[in-house]
């Protein structure tokens, strides 16, 4: 057993589930704070198994990446990337602060290795958290979502949603668009079809502007590592509730509109199966959700027949988990309360120990495996 599963864990399960949450952001960004210290553990968690990912116009170290909502104010990127995530996704940000929902609204399910969780979007807000962004150079790929503030109506969500993309533009290599949340009230109404429609469109229309202006300042220098796509990669990330229709709706639109990617899935309301008995609102991560996410990839992917790159996310604990969702259709992986339950050594464990079943079982790299197992 590890030092994490055998110690680390018992003493952080002790406490509140948001304090223990805050002390292990506080621990990496101390205990990783340094490039040497980085650099040591990045060559002990790092795995070269994959070679190089091209996914949407950028290059991927490997599959798998930290979700948005463990580091949502971009202050543990390096640390994460460090111990073997191939890309991290910072958020999700709103245009203004938020405080976010009472407490406590972060609850852990030992019994079903989940987590519930009614956050609502708490983080310093865009401008603070591209402010910090911009003095960092990522190790990784590195993604920024967006959300929309609670106080801002459906109606005006998307002045809301431009105002966090134009800043997020200038240091993501990605962004995506969260409409999927269960915890901002009416926040889901949007994944209907003509409101999506719409504030996909927009954003597309900005990113087009913003990119043309970018090139234009930078015609004649050099450009950085990140941030410098033509179109920046815009992808949108889904609830695991949908129906097959609504799906299908939503890739129809992401097929219109060229997005670079869906990001399946956010968490659930779903309650069925549970081994706890516990009565919280918000959404629930974590095993419960493997097969649902993995059913919604393989249904976008049948959908889109292979045209939309997929990010799966929902209930990764193992390689198995993540072999299961690359075969359904996802080209690249996310995980976060995976990470909460294994520890330190999640990423590199999950990563080689994908390798290793690609190998076994005869394919020659990942974007073979890629949506094998649908029909």
């Amino acid at each position: 057993m590890s030092l994490y599963n055998s110690i680390i864990r018992p003493l952080l399960f002790k406490l509140p589930t948001e304090t223990a949450h805050e002390i292990g952001i506080n621990a990496l960004r101390m205990g990783l704070s340094s490039e040497i210290v980085q650099n040591q553990f990045a060559k002990r968690f790092e795995c070269n198994e994959f070679g190089e990912l091209n996914r949407f116009g950028l290059t991927f170290k490997n599959p798998f990446g930290m979700a948005a909502g463990f580091d949502k104010n971009g202050v543990v990127v390096n640390q994460l990337a460090a111990l073997g995530f191939g890309f991290v996704e910072v958020g999700t940000v709103t245009f203004k602060p938020q405080q976010g929902n009472d407490k406590p609204r972060l609850f852990r399910l030992p019994k079903d290795l989940a987590l519930i969780n009614r956050l609502g979007f708490n983080n310093e807000g865009t401008p603070k958290v591209v402010e910090r962004l911009k003095k960092l150079n990522p190790n990784c790929v590195l993604g920024v979502n967006i959300g929309k503030n609670k106080a801002v109506p459906n109606e005006e969500a998307i002045e809301n949603y431009l105002k966090s993309f134009d800043l997020a533009h200038e240091v993501a290599d990605y962004i995506t668009v969260n409409v999927s949340s269960p915890n901002t009230p009416n926040l889901r109404e949007l994944q209907k079809a003509e409101s999506l429609e719409e504030l996909l469109g927009a954003l597309q229309e900005r990113n087009k502007v913003c990119s043309s202006a970018f090139r234009r300042q930078n015609a004649s220098e050099k450009p950085p590592q990140h941030g410098t796509t033509s179109v920046k990669p815009l992808l949108v990330k889904i609830a695991p509730d949908l129906s097959e229709s609504e799906i299908e709706a939503i890739v129809d639109i992401s097929l219109k509109l060229n997005l670079a990617g869906i990001i399946a899935t956010n968490t659930t309301v779903n309650r069925e199966g549970l081994l706890t008995k516990i009565d919280e609102t918000g959404g629930l991560s974590g095993k419960p959700l493997t097969k649902r996410s993995t059913a919604v990839i393989s249904t976008i992917y049948k959908y889109s027949k292979g045209k939309i790159p997929i990010i799966g996310v929902g209930g990764i604990f193992t390689a198995e988990d993540a072999f299961e969702k690359i075969c359904a259709g996802a080209s690249l992986l996310q995980a976060y309360t995976g990470f909460i339950y294994q520890g330190f050594s999640f990423a590199r464990n999950v990563n080689f120990g994908l390798a290793k079943i690609l190998k076994e079982k005869g394919f020659n790299n990942l974007d073979e495996a890629v949506g094998s197992k649908v029909e």
